[in-house]
């Protein structure tokens, strides 16, 4: 008996060791780690009502864009480094002479209400950009209207150009509208579709489910997960926005547990937000420049055309303070007009213009202005003083942007006076060429084509608000546009930048930057250059908020 219990005690004490060695291999050789699973709501609040959950009217709406960025897609989109991608399309090709384009649908891309997205739906969307009553952005629809669309079958459509034209391609990644539902409005009838932003049909990562409408407005909406969406599945099962009408409510809904996400948190909530222990924050520069503009069409009352006397007023300031203190450092310091961290963005040969007193000084006193005491004003030979007027839109930013410019120029003996102005009083001084100096905004375009900008045919109908002429810069941009080679084009805007920075009609002062908030719980998160707030989702498909620990080999 006692022998038959030791060869059983032997046997577990074996059992023991065998399965103390498996543990040992397998803790040696095996781990656990944490992946993203499926499934999850992910609850965001946006400052601002949605007014038309429709992709042809979201530019001008930041709570439009942000919703219509995951219910629609285009041909087209841009990656996260700002490049274009097919989308709905499987891809293009453009014949040799860079005018003819041809698209290829995705024959997976299918509507939320389980219709397929076709030629038709191209056709029917791109019509309405045609439109002449389009109540979109003007320079869309010109483009669109000077463009022949053909149907070459149900999946496949065709573009005609003109003219070569290298930036066409970022046109193509505007929403589709499904031609199914919408058949027999006009372009004119766009802004009053309540039935249609109510219920938005799309072909997008997400479908809407539900919106919420209270007194008139959308204050929230439901996405769902499109199980039958043609590209990568989102993780995330439901994606909510909330809107608030301002900023501190929606951070004060996020405070009280309403949200998860805040959909922009600006510079003058920046300190109390950072206090927040569970947000992360992600931030991009916005493709928005603020400039300094100097009419040269006054050279008889002001010395805007001399390049010295730019170049002086350039040095003399310090576009760091003037972001630390207005933007509480929240923007990136441009040294040419085209975007930071763009594929054709270049410092190379260009000039510089750090804050250097010293060295504007000098160049002053070249340009024969001097300053005869050390409290006056800089004056020229026949003792004009150096005096203008600065235009500002009368917004608290610009205000304090255009104040402190003032001061800054100020401590060199310049007389500028701040003219604060309703923006579109604003807009249309520049429109006239009617200012001496204004500080404006602008939206920078996906592709770098500056034609709209410094072609000196601009100057009387189109937006070089400088009235700025140069021959070579022209014929560089011209060559630029027209050329698909992009290693050429690389090669013409260095040659701009270099060009454009000698010359400085206009000073770059700022690109804004867009900050973006969101509780740890959510994963995945990463945002690039953002041309609409909406593109903040590009990357949505990796986005997670529930996670499944599972084993994995080490080897």
């Amino acid at each position: 008996m006692f022998r038959r219990i030791g060869w059983q005690v032997l046997l577990v004490g074996i059992g023991f060791l065998i399965a103390a060695g498996m543990l040992v291999y397998l803790a040696a050789t095996y781990t656990t780690e944490y992946r993203p699973a499926p499934g999850g709501t992910y609850v965001e609040g946006v400052s601002g009502y949605p007014q038309s959950l429709n992709p042809l009217l979201s530019f001008y709406n930041g709570a439009d864009s942000d919703v219509t960025a995951l219910v629609f897609s285009g041909l087209t989109r841009l990656t996260m480094q700002g490049e274009v991608a097919p989308d709905l399309a499987l891809g293009w090709e453009i014949d040799p002479t860079g005018i003819t384009y041809t698209f290829r649908l995705n024959p997976r891309a299918l509507w939320h209400d389980g219709y397929p997205v076709s030629a038709e739906d191209v056709l029917f969307t791109l019509g309405l950009l045609q439109d002449p009553d389009y109540p979109g952005p003007p320079h869309i629809a010109r483009l669109w209207q000077s463009v022949q669309v053909d149907k070459i079958d149900e999946l496949t459509v065709q573009f005609v150009l003109e003219e070569p034209y290298a930036p066409f391609l970022d046109y193509t990644t505007v929403g589709l509208l499904p031609a199914h539902i919408l058949a027999g409005i006009q372009a004119a009838d766009l802004p009053s579709l309540p039935e249609f932003s109510y219920a938005p049909v799309g072909a997008g990562p997400f479908r809407s489910a539900e919106v919420v409408v209270e007194e008139g407005l959308i204050t929230e909406v439901l996405l769902k997960r499109f199980s039958r969406y043609y590209g990568p599945t989102p993780y995330i099962e439901n994606f909510v926005f909330r809107f608030y009408p301002t900023v501190q409510a929606s951070f004060e809904a996020y405070t009280e547990g309403a949200v998860e996400g805040l959909g922009r948190v600006p510079p003058e909530l920046l300190t109390e937000a950072w206090q927040q222990e569970r947000l992360n924050f992600y931030s991009a520069p916005q493709a928005e420049m603020t400039l300094l503009y100097f009419n040269e069409m006054l050279t008889e009352t002001v010395p805007f055309a001399a390049t010295a006397v730019r170049q002086a007023l350039f040095f003399a300031l310090d576009r760091r303070g003037l972001v630390d203190e207005v933007l509480q450092g929240q923007a990136v310091i441009p040294q040419t007009t085209l975007q930071p961290g763009t594929w054709a963005y270049s410092t190379k040969g260009v000039p510089q213009y750090p804050y250097d007193p010293e060295k504007a000084r000098a160049l002053f006193s070249r340009a024969n202005w001097t300053r005869p005491t050390l409290t006056g004003t800089l004056r020229n030979r026949v003792g004009e003083p150096l005096a203008f007027s600065l235009m500002v839109a009368d917004e608290p930013e610009d205000i304090a942007v255009g104040r402190l410019i003032a001061e800054q120029w100020g401590r060199l003996g310049i007389s500028v006076t701040v003219q604060a102005v309703p923006p579109l009083v604003r807009n249309a001084a520049l429109e006239s060429h009617d200012y001496e100096v204004a500080l404006a905004h602008f939206v920078l375009p996906g592709d770098p084509d500056p034609y709209p900008f410094w072609h000196e045919t601009q100057t009387p109908v189109g937006q070089n608000y400088a009235g700025f002429r140069h021959r070579r810069i022209s014929e560089v941009i011209e060559a630029a546009r027209i050329t698909g080679n992009r290693e050429r084009r690389v090669e013409l805007y260095q040659e701009f930048q270099r060009l454009i920075m000698e010359e400085v009609p206009a000073f770059p002062l700022y690109v804004p930057v867009y900050t973006y908030a969101v509780d740890k719980q959510v994963q995945g998160v990463q945002i690039g250059p953002l041309m609409q707030s909406g593109d903040r989702f590009r990357n949505i498909a990796d986005w997670y908020v529930l996670q499944r620990r599972v084993i994995v080999s080490e080897q």
